[in-house]
């Protein structure tokens, strides 16, 4: 609903829960069956994955190009374009050391010039994850050896590809990863957005209610 200067936010609430069990727990994420006492007074079953988070890294450098990467996602059978990513996978963890470590890992850069780019719910009518996706800029070749890639990223390409190219894939229907379509758009969003284009981007340790962090 809006607020008294006009914006629209998102609100928290919480329906009554009357029962609740776990009927599946994976490795990093889990299956949540909850009983929901709907507005009528009915009581509805919602499933659902309990997930930690995730972080993702928009990374572009001094061409105008965004690091990207080229991984096989077993669930929809494709090799997908995708912007380094992560899980958040020790609680209360900072955002901003997950997405910095993620970058390293994927693709052996750092970054000078950190913001928020945007917060969102992946898919929130069938898991609670949220994923922080940064701004990274001031790119150069990270410290030290190369991380040890395993499983799917041992596969995995990378490449730096100008935004404009990404945003007319993410349009013409290319390319599908949602934090890469999600990234390249706002950033585009933000770059129009007025004089002050991307230093009116939130700072990289904002609070995240969604996550909440240590400092």
């Amino acid at each position: 609903m809006a607020e008294n200067d006009g914006r629209l936010r998102d609100t928290p609430v919480q329906w009554k829960v009357v029962s609740s069990e776990t009927p599946f727990t994976g490795n990093k994420t889990s299956v949540r069956t909850d009983r929901v006492v709907m507005p009528d007074g009915s009581a509805a079953t919602r499933d659902y994955q309990v997930h930690p988070g995730s972080v993702a890294v928009l990374a572009l450098d001094e061409r105008d190009r965004v690091l990207v990467l080229n991984q096989y996602r077993h669930p929809v059978r494709h090799k997908l374009w995708e912007i380094p990513a992560g899980l958040l996978d020790v609680p209360g963890e900072n955002p901003l050391a997950a997405a910095r470590r993620e970058l390293y890992e994927e693709a052996h850069v750092k970054a000078g010039d950190w913001r928020v780019l945007v917060d969102l719910y992946s898919s929130p009518g069938g898991t609670d994850e949220a994923i922080r996706i940064f701004l990274a800029r001031g790119l150069s070749e990270a410290d030290g050896e190369r991380f040890a890639a395993e499983e799917e990223e041992a596969d995995m390409e990378v490449a730096r590809v100008p935004l404009a190219d990404l945003v007319r894939g993410v349009l013409a229907g290319d390319l599908h990863n949602n934090c890469l379509a999600s990234g390249v758009l706002a950033l585009s969003a933000a770059r129009a957005g007025g004089p002050a284009g991307l230093d009116a981007l939130r700072p990289a340790e904002a609070p995240w209610p969604a996550r909440p962090f240590r400092a």
